[in-house]
């Protein structure tokens, strides 16, 4: 087992790993840059080191800087949480390099698998079922315009080497085309220093399912649950539930094995997740996150899995602590991503003090989060500032559970989208199940005017 691990991330998920780590008897060093000298990760940690200034450039993507902390407090681990340097295969090779371990999958598995267009290519190979569409990188307009032409309107122009909804252009009509194929490269390069696109049908209003699985490095591959992530706000989720309330047993099967059939493809060996849209009774692979997820709790709360401590483990280079028999997916889990923004002034991000915060408590209630009385919250980083985690033993019981946790929960000194998350979860569409991706397009101004009136 590890003795020493650096978490190379800020915020909430590092401050997971830290628990983690003390549950599994391993000393931590927290990074931080000169923004988050008071951050909650940086006083829970046993050893903690300035890497550099605020933006992230200078700090949590400083691959230098991290290799050299690490380097000099004699770890043997690094842990990259998700977002950052999660999936950066260059940095998880300098990692292993520098005779450390990178708490993830090898260099050539987060390659292969960070590139959508061999990724794609890679589950056809393997008879995972793909969205139809480009066999490979689209290189012109004219070769976009012929694949178009053969797959028809709607379609889904993306970036080979993109996330979080960047570099994606959806387009309906033959004459946005053009427009959107140059826009969605600019946006990639920018974002990614990669412009290679390439197209697919747009599946109109899926499901986003994804199946969270756990592999070693002796061929050994476990799925432990689905996730329901179809509440997102331009392509960035909001709410997360498992299991999922709307599909039967038979499609749960199927959707299993290929995740782990996704995997086995390419020689896994991490705690990953394996992404779908769903339609009906199909489904089609559309990429593989080779990291832990955001929403990682719901899956542990029905699971009774700790899947940061298997992925530790597994790096440690033990065999999985469980078989595919032992997961029982137990009750119903929501999470809801609490953000500092103001919905109400087009979700622009807010950033302060925290004045006061009351968390909420009861039986089988998680509030995942970094800040405390006084901390603060940056205008350097990503909005979310923590994740309310409910389980009941139903779907409409967790509901529930998670309207009475707003209720309690306080946060004094910046806005957020917790009553937004609250209307929610009394649309009668979401209450019985019945919603899809574009939940929050067609229901927004109804929400916002419920939140609105609830203010």
């Amino acid at each position: 087992m590890f003795r020493k691990i650096l978490i190379a991330n800020r915020g909430e998920i590092a401050v997971r790993i830290i628990r983690a780590c003390k549950e599994l008897g391993i000393k931590t060093v927290a990074v931080y840059s000169t923004e988050d000298k008071e951050s909650l990760h940086v006083k829970l940690a046993d050893t903690s080191i300035c890497i550099g200034g605020a933006r992230s450039k200078d700090s949590y993507l400083n691959i230098n800087n991290i290799i050299t902390a690490a380097t000099n407090l004699k770890c043997d681990g690094i842990h990259p949480g998700y977002g950052f340097l999660s999936e950066n295969a260059d940095f998880a090779r300098i990692v292993q390099q520098n005779n450390m371990k990178f708490i993830g999958p090898s260099a050539d598995i987060i390659e292969k698998m960070g590139d959508k267009i061999s990724a794609i290519a890679l589950m056809k190979e393997n008879g995972v079922e793909t969205v139809p569409g480009s066999k490979g990188e689209i290189k012109s307009f004219d070769e976009l315009k012929k694949v178009v032409d053969k797959i028809s309107y709607p379609v889904l122009i993306k970036a080979s080497g993109g996330g979080g909804g960047r570099g994606m252009r959806r387009v309906y009509r033959d004459e946005d085309l053009k427009k959107e194929f140059e826009q969605a490269k600019k946006e990639a390069l920018s974002a990614f220093n990669n412009d290679s696109m390439y197209v697919e049908k747009l599946i109109v209003n899926p499901k986003h399912i994804e199946v969270q699985i756990l592999a070693d490095n002796f061929g050994n591959i476990v799925s432990v649950g689905e996730r329901d992530c179809s509440i997102q706000r331009k392509n960035q989720k909001m709410i997360e539930e498992s299991p999922c309330s709307s599909i039967n047993n038979n499609l749960r099967e199927k959707l299993y094995n290929s995740a782990i059939k996704a995997a086995r493809a390419c020689n896994y060996n991490s705690a990953g997740t394996v992404e779908f849209v769903v339609e009906g009774d199909k489904f089609y692979f559309i990429e593989m996150n080779t990291r832990i997820q955001v929403e990682h709790p719901v899956t542990e709360m029905v699971s009774g899995v700790d899947l940061i401590k298997e992925q530790i483990r597994i790096a440690a280079g033990n065999k999985l602590s469980l078989n595919q028999s032992d997961i029982k997916i137990k009750n119903h889990s929501i999470e809801c991503r609490i953000n500092a923004e103001n919905p109400l002034n087009n979700f622009s991000p807010e950033a302060g003090d925290i004045n006061f915060i009351n968390y909420p408590g009861g039986y089988n209630i998680r509030f995942d989060t970094f800040i405390y009385n006084g901390a603060k919250v940056s205008p350097y980083y990503d909005s979310m500032i923590g994740k309310l985690i409910v389980v009941g033993e139903t779907r409409a019981i967790a509901i529930k559970k998670m309207r009475a946790a707003i209720e309690e929960l306080i946060i004094d000194g910046v806005n957020t989208n917790a009553l937004l998350q609250y209307a929610i979860l009394f649309n009668k569409e979401f209450v019985i199940g019945d919603y899809n991706t574009s939940f929050i397009e067609k229901n927004l101004d109804n929400l916002l005017n419920v939140m609105n009136v609830g203010e």
